[in-house]
């Protein structure tokens, strides 16, 4: 799997694929709006979008309108041709760092924009995440699930990253330990997973590690 390639939004920029799957979103599904870059009056939708949701009428707690405002400032920007053109599209008060950041989370491959529908990443901590290149936004949107960061920590880590840190070595910094998850398992399965381990004399992880290695080798990538 080359998640070099797989690290940045698939999808066609402005398509609600997150925020219309019932899936996520549940009802709020049917609401979901999509913004057509190609398409004047949908940049002008989008405009006006990014213009509401930067004088913060959408609080961070509304993750799927949150997702909506970073669609529309996606879409605006493409529309455009440039974060600055954005920003004067929008009106007063958008500031090109207000569109570029929110465009980053965006531009978010489709498994972590999925998190944060769920609530399961905040957006604010989305956007540092964004801050990232590759597979080590996959890293750092997963230990700020697993490990339970606060935005303060996700943006620390990520600032880390950025000045030439080990994604790994950064989350540890702040108590994470990159790779740990809690798994709910049927009785009987975690029964013969632990006598097996015991019985290898090796960790359940690493029993557990290689049948996922030969999972995913023998079943096609999604995004």
């Amino acid at each position: 799997m080359d998640e070099q390639s797989r690290a940045d939004r698939r999808s066609p920029v402005g398509e609600p694929v997150v925020r219309s799957d019932p899936a996520v979103t549940g009802e709020r599904a049917a609401e979901a709006v999509g913004f057509d870059p190609d398409d004047p009056e949908s940049v002008a939708e989008a405009a006006e979008t990014v213009r509401r949701f930067a004088s913060g009428d959408v609080g961070d707690d509304d993750h799927v309108l949150m997702l909506r405002g970073a669609a529309a400032c996606a879409a605006l920007v493409r529309g455009v041709g440039s974060y600055k053109e954005a920003a004067a599209r929008a009106g007063d008060g958008v500031t090109v760092a207000f569109i570029r950041k929110w465009a980053r989370v965006h531009d978010l491959p489709q498994a972590i924009r999925r998190q944060v529908a769920r609530g399961y990443i905040t957006p604010s901590a989305a956007k540092h995440v964004a801050r990232l290149a590759g597979t080590d936004r996959y890293r750092l949107a997963w230990a700020a699930i697993d490990g339970d960061m606060t935005v303060r920590e996700v943006r620390s880590v990520a600032s880390a990253v950025n000045d030439g840190d080990d994604v790994t070595d950064a989350a540890r910094e702040v108590g994470v330990h990159l790779g740990r998850i809690d798994l709910d398992l049927p009785t009987e399965t975690y029964v013969e997973l632990r006598r097996r381990a015991a019985m290898r004399n090796v960790d359940p992880g690493a029993i557990v590690a290689a049948a996922l290695e030969d999972h995913f080798a023998s079943s096609p990538a999604e995004e």
